[in-house]
């Protein structure tokens, strides 16, 4: 498969990621995550599909290096961030204690879907720098 298409697949799978995840702000985006996280933390990795995508894409294409494994790293650490923050809230700690609540504009929300599927083509050395 051509870099091109992962490129795309990569960038829908963001998009589907972000639109789940979807609320005008952090407290929301958090209780999205953790409607699902109640529900089946099994369904909670598959619906952070992302991740899964981003280690397979490295074992496919044979491709360990720095901003490959980057965007693995970051995502491996944004979920274990809201595995933590989910633990937290499971046992009745208050969010205002844990974190603060943040507006979601529209660039911040969708901002993953850009820079990791560029990131990706950096990795791939697409732009041939």
């Amino acid at each position: 498969m051509d870099i091109i298409s992962l490129f795309i697949i990569f960038l829908t799978i963001e998009v589907f990621e972000s639109n789940w995840q979807k609320s005008e702000t952090l407290y929301g985006l958090l209780e999205n995550n953790y409607k699902i996280y109640r529900t089946s933390i099994f369904i909670y990795f598959l619906l952070n599909f992302s991740f899964i995508y981003s280690i397979f894409l490295v074992i496919y294409l044979q491709n360990n290096s720095f901003w490959m494994l980057s965007i693995v790293g970051i995502k491996f650490l944004d979920i274990a961030f809201k595995l933590n923050i989910m633990s937290k809230i499971n046992d009745n700690i208050p969010l205002e204690e844990i974190i603060p609540n943040i507006q979601m504009s529209f660039i911040f929300r969708y901002m993953n879907a850009i820079i990791y599927p560029l990131t990706f083509l950096f990795a791939t050395n697409y732009f041939s720098f």
